[in-house]
């Protein structure tokens, strides 16, 4: 017998989806388009929807358009390049203004219960800050970009502070130097390094488009991110599409499982994609296969691939392959789809109840998902179960990286008597102690 409350059957089946979300991070795009549109109203009840339903909501927003007009309104007519304006002084007072005034609007429409509507009453607080750093474009092809940046460091942790106390973070399209300049952003830039610094679950892009097409009109529920490289490449410079599309595919190689591309324009677009099973647009996500594992010979080829690059910079001390092949055992590998794109190795020293933490690496493209964090975890439990109390590590490059992750700084007279007679006095490694 049909329910006579369709939305009810709905509920019912969305609630495994309400269970999977809570407690998750999705950061959220919403271009200036949508912001200017009458549906803003709308996405911010859906945004305070999924805020009440336990997900840590972190809201990027654009203001394009809205410059443009009053660009056009003022009479002063950008130098534009690939897509970005010249931010002079002139464009980028402007810039500064509307990206408060909007701010300021989010915060207040977001923090007034959302009155006349279904969740008038909910408790709310947006706040926003100095929360992304930047960097100036410079000069490029001859041209100074003056105020316009990119994207240079995200305060991860006071980020996770805010959405830690139940707070909805709001991110203007700005950075901020640490000269105390004000560069203008791409909001699509921002919303990426957002959700990879953050590790964040979901990136949710809401532009024009419902999704992405083929040839055939049929919507692509599911890409990889090398699939849809060759649509951003076929993608007109600086366009949406091309933004979102770097953005989705830069996300998805570096750690955040899912991104959503979705058009604004759809009422139910947001709620339909993350709370029914097919969803309404299209998804980037790498979906392959990675693996932590013993090293075998077969991976030796790949290794020394893996290991050239930082070879090359005198980052790690370059191994033969004889070597690798005598000391295979004592490596452990991130096997993604057959490719080697992490590894580390543990030399252990018996006698004195330490070991080395040695050639610990990871592929360029995948620096950004705690693979490093991972394979020192494998390491250290490897060391325990092999009775050694202490472990070491020789860097010149990354200290402050073994420190943050309870290293401590000590000379080459606490090494092993075999490792002290080998250390490279010209090379000058610091020595790294943490105890197990």
């Amino acid at each position: 017998m049909d329910s006579r409350f369709p939305f009810v059957d709905w509920f019912r089946h969305s609630s495994p989806y309400v269970n999977a979300h809570r407690g998750k991070t999705f950061v959220i795009l919403m271009e200036g388009e949508a912001m200017a549109s009458s549906r803003s109203g709308q996405l911010l009840q859906d945004l305070a929807l999924l805020h009440t339903l336990g997900v840590r909501v972190v809201l990027v927003y654009g203001i394009r358009p809205q410059v443009s007009t009053v660009l056009d309104v003022a009479g002063i007519k950008p130098v534009r390049v690939a897509g970005r304006w010249v931010a002079d002084r002139q464009v980028m007072d402007h810039v500064e203004r509307i990206a408060a005034v909007h701010r300021l609007d989010l915060e207040a429409q977001l923090s007034l219960g959302l009155p006349n509507t279904p969740l008038h009453g909910v408790e709310l607080t947006a706040v926003s800050g100095n929360l992304v750093t930047a960097k100036p474009l410079g000069v490029r092809d001859g041209v100074d970009f003056d105020h316009s940046g990119e994207v240079r460091r995200v305060r991860s942790q006071a980020i996770e502070s805010l959405l830690a106390g139940g707070n909805l973070v709001i991110l203007p399209p700005l950075g901020y130097s640490r000269t105390g300049e004000i560069f203008d952003l791409d909001a699509s830039e921002i919303a990426q390094h957002v959700a990879v610094s953050l590790r964040a679950d979901k990136l949710i892009l809401l532009g024009e488009s419902a999704g992405l097409h083929d040839d055939g009109g049929q919507l692509q529920r599911q890409l990889t991110p090398d699939e849809a490289d060759t649509l951003r490449e076929q993608a007109t410079p600086g366009s949406e599409l091309s933004r979102h599309l770097s953005a989705a595919c830069g996300a998805a190689r570096h750690g955040v499982e899912r991104t959503h591309l979705l058009s604004w324009r759809d009422h139910d677009a947001l709620l339909g994609e993350l709370f029914t099973r097919d969803g309404v647009g299209t998804m980037i996500t790498q979906n392959r296969y990675e693996l932590l594992r013993q090293a075998v010979l077969d991976d030796v080829g790949g290794l020394l691939a893996l290991l050239a690059p930082l070879e090359s910079s005198g980052m790690l001390v370059a191994r033969t392959r004889e070597r690798l092949e005598h000391e295979i055992e004592d490596y452990v590998v991130i096997d993604r789809d057959g490719m080697a794109i992490g590894c580390a190795a543990l030399h252990g020293y018996a006698e004195a109840k330490m070991g080395e933490l040695a050639c610990l690496a990871v592929h360029d493209d995948y620096r950004r998902g705690a693979r490093g964090e991972t394979l020192l975890a494998e390491v250290e439990r490897r060391a325990r179960r092999q009775g050694l109390t202490q472990l070491f590590a020789l860097t010149t490059h990354t200290t402050h990286w073994f420190v943050e992750r309870g290293f401590s700084l000590s000379t080459p007279e606490a090494l092993p008597d075999l490792k002290r007679e080998t250390y490279n006095q010209a090379r000058r490694s610091k020595v790294l102690l943490k105890s197990l």
